[in-house]
């Protein structure tokens, strides 16, 4: 049982706003890297002559070996602590993605990518864990929107970052650049992180798999887990498609437009770091449930726009729906997991970045097979059903076997 460290905490003055900030900043450089390629696929694809498709694969490595780390730092994080987790973690990126920009080979940055996404997944599953051991409980709803901000906003984040450094410099400025902002982290992060006083879990493989049969038992976390991995495969199947939905007729936006159109994005995002007050107010399943009524909308909306303008109004509203479903769901697997919450919290991110491995795949495939508009509208059926799954749902303060 892990011992509560609020009063330690106190008494060697770390802030807890301090904490989240560096949470939060975390979030948002870690999880920038699963998109950074996202605006570079047609840049792959004249560099090293590939399809559309493969070059798409630069993004799905990242995301599979991203989604499969999560099943070995979650627990392992709990063997030895979130935090040395959490710093082994960002060292390593600050190795592993700088070498990414010097490859000169498509099979050779795939492969680089898988690896920096399995060193990146120390983040997720130990980050929530620690929240829990090192917020105090008034200030936790705070913290987890401030970290799912950070999620939800590196999506379009580090797309624009990647993209702005591509046209100043190059494709390999994106991961110096990203291998450098690593390290600054990792340095900030010995300084700024306090260690939780914990106990450390010994338990071998047969408890996690005793304790992963009991969280698959519950009829929340398979609803939970479905309605997931629909989230980041519908965000970046509509993120691959934007570029070549915008410069083609009627809109013909040029490279730079493009940028801001995604940049715009953001405002749908400045609801996050706020989702604890909604929530307190209306409830953690009225508020999911929102987030996918509006998200469902605004994505089929946005197949059928024909101005621009329009399309801007509904990318926020797309956003903006995302934005609030994340932290809810957040909030829903670090209560009803309970003790078992890290080992929950890592088959959540292992879903959510399953899906958004297939994300860019299932879009281009779609495009192929048919329209933009039903390629669109079927990404918006996905959270329908979403929606639909939500309503089973029953919270419950903690999970019981």
């Amino acid at each position: 049982m892990e011992k509560s460290i609020v009063t330690p905490y106190a008494k060697r003055q770390y802030s807890s706003n301090v904490i989240t900030f560096f949470l939060f900043w975390c979030a948002l450089m870690v999880v920038s890297s699963a998109y950074v390629t996202t605006p570079l696929f047609s840049v792959f694809e004249s560099t090293f002559q590939v399809s559309k498709t493969m070059s798409a694969w630069t993004s799905s490595s990242f995301s599979l070996f991203y989604a499969i780390g999560f099943l070995l730092f979650g627990p392992l994080a709990d063997r030895i602590g979130r935090k040395p987790v959490l710093l082994f973690g960002l060292a390593t990126l600050a190795i592993i993605t700088p070498l990414i920009g010097v490859t000169s080979s498509f099979i050779g940055l795939v492969i680089l990518r898988g690896l920096q996404g399995f060193l990146a997944s120390t983040f997720a599953p130990s980050a929530l864990a620690y929240a829990f051991d090192v917020i105090p409980s008034n200030k936790l709803v705070t913290t987890i929107g401030f970290i799912s901000f950070g999620y939800v906003t590196s999506g379009i984040v580090g797309q624009v970052l990647a993209d702005v450094l591509f046209q100043i410099g190059s494709w390999n400025m994106v991961f110096y650049v990203f291998g450098a902002l690593y390290f600054v982290t990792f340095i900030a992060g010995i300084i700024l992180m306090p260690t939780p006083n914990m106990e450390k879990h010994k338990e071998g493989l047969n408890f996690y798999i005793y304790h992963s049969k009991v969280i698959f038992k519950q009829q929340n976390f398979i609803l939970i887990y479905a309605i997931t991995i629909m989230l980041l495969l519908t965000f970046m199947g509509m993120y691959t498609l934007l570029g070549s939905y915008l410069e083609g007729a009627p809109f013909y936006l040029n490279d730079k437009e493009i940028l801001g159109f995604r940049a715009i994005g953001i405002i749908g995002m400045l609801v996050s770091p706020f989702v604890g007050k909604i929530v307190k107010r209306i409830g953690v399943l009225t508020t999911l449930r929102c987030g996918l009524a509006l998200s469902a909308l605004g994505l089929f909306l946005l197949g059928i726009g024909n101005s621009i303008f329009f399309l801007i109004m509904m990318s926020i509203v797309y956003v903006f729906g995302i934005s609030i479903i994340f932290p809810s769901i957040m909030v829903l697997v670090g209560e009803l997991g309970g003790e078992r919450r890290a080992l929950a919290n890592a088959y959540y991110a292992f879903i959510l970045f399953i899906g958004a491995m297939l994300g860019p795949i299932i879009a281009i495939e779609l495009l192929e097979l048919t329209t933009m508009f039903m390629t669109f509208t079927i990404l918006a059926l996905m959270l329908v059903v979403g929606f639909v799954l939500s309503i089973f749902l029953k919270y419950q303060k903690q999970l019981r076997e």
